[in-house]
């Protein structure tokens, strides 16, 4: 089992930049999961974001390839999404989430089964 954190969100300009940070604790080896990024505006669906394989594989929503890098440092349990020029579209709540450990399952959020609690990221226009 792992519980996650996320951390870094906050009010941004319109083509600014934030990093956000899902730091991992737990009996289990981190590096024995897969993390994925979500977000959910207000009266949205949770959409996935990008995702990244214990073996450093990587998935990003299409929509947001160019402007979103997720990595990984397994020897700091920590998975970091670095976003970059902003868009007010971009407002929502961000979370980490983790399938089951060495597993992959897709990037239906229903298919994760560890989560966040979030983080607010707001980009003014």
């Amino acid at each position: 089992q792992v519980q996650l954190a996320e951390s870094g969100g906050g009010l941004v300009q319109a083509g600014g930049s934030l990093r956000l940070s899902c730091a991992a604790s737990g009996r289990t080896s981190f590096s024995s999961y897969a993390v994925g990024w979500f977000r959910q505006a207000p009266g949205r669906e949770r959409e996935f974001v990008a995702a990244i394989w214990s073996a450093g594989n990587i998935f990003y929503a299409d929509s947001l390839k160019g402007r979103f890098t997720i990595s990984r440092d397994n020897a700091k349990n920590t998975v970091s999404l670095q976003m970059n020029s902003l868009k007010p579209e971009d407002t929502a709540v961000y979370y980490c989430a983790a399938p089951p450990a060495l597993q992959w399952r897709g990037t239906d959020p229903t298919q994760f089964t560890y989560w966040g609690q979030g983080t607010q990221v707001t980009v003014s226009s």
